[in-house]
């Protein structure tokens, strides 16, 4: 391991990256192909190394990386994946095309990469977790989730060998401590993954970087496409972006010179 640019802490190996992190948000959901092996493979074309994805499981408990609860909005196929076994999921096809695939597929394709995981649902929690520990994958996944009692558990279950990123609590109670209001934080998250702005409220500005900055944190921003945008957060000292763009965000780092 590292030392972090910020903070007393030693920094896991997943934020080992000597410039601020680009994430392809699903693969580079631009192109309508979303969370496929298609995707991921146009992305690390792109050069890309960081990957966002997220994960469901099926009846039958196989993990799959797709971002909906149910394949309607982008499949050629209906119904709650949840719902359905992994022979039926394994038939529908994004965009009429691409099949989806199971996270342990993409660890397999992709073994340079790593891994952003959004755990969308507590039927996830312990195949995920299974399946970095089977496959070794520490240093390759950070975990996720809009539910802070989910992070927790996951972190439970796994110990500190595992990156985790703040749900809306932790990420709450972070920009509370950027304004000097005392409020508590879980230990052992490795980043805030955060919107820019949530509901018209301004999230990410210096105030909020230096505060997740002052604890060894680094803040990733979703889903950035506006190079505008992008050059802005970068300007604060954000410390990764994730994009449906991959060429905006690639030329706007590489113009920036921190393009690796």
């Amino acid at each position: 391991m590292t030392l972090p640019r910020h903070g007393g802490r030693r920094r896991h190996p997943y934020l080992d990256h000597p410039f601020p992190i680009p994430f392809a948000h699903r693969g580079g959901a631009a192109d309508g192909l979303e969370n496929t092996v298609a995707a991921f493979r146009r992305a690390a074309g792109f050069g890309y190394r960081w990957f966002e994805t997220d994960v469901h499981t099926t009846a039958d408990g196989r993990l799959v990386a797709f971002h909906d609860a149910t394949l309607d909005r982008v499949t050629d196929a209906r119904g709650r994946i949840a719902a359905l076994p992994w022979k039926a999921v394994r038939e529908a096809r994004v965009a009429g095309k691409e099949p989806l695939p199971l996270f342990e597929e993409l660890l397999e394709e992709f073994p340079e990469a790593r891994w952003n995981v959004d755990l969308k649902v507590e039927s996830a929690l312990v195949p995920l977790v299974e399946l970095i520990r089977r496959t070794d994958s520490w240093d390759r996944v950070c975990v996720g989730s809009f539910n802070e009692g989910r992070i927790a558990r996951a972190r439970r279950l796994a110990g500190p060998r595992l990156a985790t990123s703040y749900g809306v609590r932790g990420v709450a109670a972070l920009r509370l401590r950027s304004f000097g209001v005392p409020a508590t934080l879980r230990a052992g998250a490795v980043a805030a993954q955060v919107p820019e702005t949530q509901g018209g409220v301004r999230v990410v500005d210096r105030r909020f970087v230096r505060a997740a900055h002052a604890r060894g944190l680094q803040v990733h921003v979703w889903t950035i496409n506006d190079p505008r945008r992008m050059n802005a957060l970068l300007d604060l000292g954000v410390d990764g972006i994730m994009t449906d763009h991959l060429e905006t965000l690639r030329t706007v780092l590489t113009d920036r010179g921190v393009w690796s």
